[in-house]
């Protein structure tokens, strides 16, 4: 192992798992130096924190309030220079076994110093496979990400109006401006049809934010149905396949 010492972020929880985790760094500083350049509660608090710091590799528990270590993942690989991802996890043999063949690198807990030096060893700072983590995921995504001038910004899913799809992104837009995201609305869709109704082929609409529907365009000789959004005067088409759909789904 290089003696380059690796600029790691602890994020976990639990105040004496994060402790467990320095305490461990520094009786492997010898063999496998590390440089510690912060400790965070949960993925919000870490991506704030890389806002402000550079890190080789991110020691990230799985279960955490507000953004577990899987989301804080897929939000990495959204970074120009993605950390190295190491998970821990309190997960029976059977979950760390996906862990495994999924080719994630993770640490049973309690974490054991041989182990934490040979996950270190391994380290590359390369995203890992969005299918993958995907596969993992504890619970549905509480945010979208945004990569802006080499920072992330977090964009709440609860505060999407609606999704439309240009050119090779898709813009999510909130009560106060628009975002560019690197995912498709098929990807979207699948993940959050629940909370987001498919309006157009290329717009997927929040059904909290629809306030009703009206009809427009008849002037321009151009008849159709239009969703009408909650606090806004913007109105978006429905296409002539999804009326149907949309009519059903909104008992209109």
């Amino acid at each position: 192992m290089s003696h380059v010492p690796l600029n790691v972020l602890i994020v976990d929880d639990e105040a004496p798992a994060r402790t467990r985790l320095r305490d461990l760094l520094g009786d492997l500083a010898v063999s496998c130096p590390t440089r510690i350049v912060g400790m965070a509660a949960n993925g919000v608090e870490a991506l704030r924190l890389l806002e402000a710091t550079d890190a080789d590799v991110v020691l990230a528990d799985v279960r955490m309030p507000l953004m577990d270590g899987v989301e804080l993942a897929r939000h990495l690989g959204a970074l120009a220079r993605p950390p190295g991802v190491i998970f821990t996890t309190a997960y029976d043999e059977y979950a760390v076994q996906a862990f495994d063949v999924a080719a994630v690198d993770y640490l049973l807990k309690p974490v054991r110093a041989e182990r934490l030096a040979a996950a270190l060893g391994k380290v590359r700072r390369e995203p890992l496979d969005r299918q993958v983590l995907e596969s993992l995921a504890t619970g549905r995504r509480q945010h979208f990400s945004v990569s802006e001038r080499g920072r992330i910004l977090l964009v709440p899913v609860d505060a999407v109006l609606y999704l439309r799809a240009e050119q090779k992104y898709v813009t999510a837009r909130t009560g106060e401006r628009d975002y560019l995201l690197d995912e498709t609305l098929v990807q979207i869709e699948h993940e959050f049809g629940e909370r987001f109704l498919r309006v157009h082929r290329n717009c997927l609409v929040a059904r909290s934010a629809v306030a009703g529907v009206v009809r427009a365009g008849e002037h321009e000789g151009e008849a159709h149905w239009a969703i009408l959004l909650r606090d806004s005067d913007e109105q978006l088409p429905v296409s002539r396949r999804q009326w149907p759909v949309v009519k059903q789904a909104l008992g209109v």
